[in-house]
């Protein structure tokens, strides 16, 4: 009988180092689907000179068993090099970008101007009437600044999702 433990929900941030050709990424996303697994956020770019390798970051949640077999169906997939659950191997830094539009005008501006500089965001194109703003950060950060916003005059927001990496010296690629 499985243990309570293993019912538990965990958010995993897993890293996938796969050749940069035309249909991987759809492979991955149809391992997903195709499962009925959730992803809260997705990114991919080339990360090598030559343009041959793309590192996925997938952030999803399920329990440790739904977990382990999300990796080990990744690592299965022919153009996949390496998996790895970076929430589960050692410290990591995990951010996103984010452009936020704010429309008002008067105190509004002012209080819009006040929160940004509070929370590092910078102010990346102005109007009479609005502004958009440029952050990074934990999603948390950006969430707060973002709810911040909404009595302010938020307009619309843009987000990258997450990219992460390992802290200190290992790596996908070694």
């Amino acid at each position: 009988m499985p243990d309570a433990s293993d019912m538990t929900q965990r958010a995993a941030t897993i890293a996938v180092l796969v050749e940069n050709e035309a249909g991987v990424l759809a492979r991955v996303i149809g391992l997903f689907s195709g499962r009925g697994y959730n992803i809260d956020s997705l990114t991919v770019a080339p990360v090598d000179a030559e343009g041959r390798l793309s590192r996925i970051t997938v952030v999803t949640s399920g329990t440790e068993m739904v977990i382990e077999q999300i990796k080990a169906q990744l690592d299965r997939l022919v153009p996949v090099h390496k998996v790895a659950d970076l929430t589960l191997e050692g410290p990591h830094l995990n951010r996103e970008l984010a452009l936020i539009k704010v429309v008002g005008s008067g105190s509004a501006r002012q209080e819009a101007l006040r929160l940004a500089d509070a929370f590092r965001a910078r102010v990346v194109d102005a109007t009479t009437e609005s502004f958009v703003f440029e952050m990074t950060g934990s999603g948390e950060k950006l969430d707060a600044f973002i709810n911040l916003m909404r009595p302010i005059g938020l307009a619309e927001v843009s987000r990258t999702g997450a990219v992460a990496i390992a802290r200190g010296t290992s790596s996908l690629t070694a």
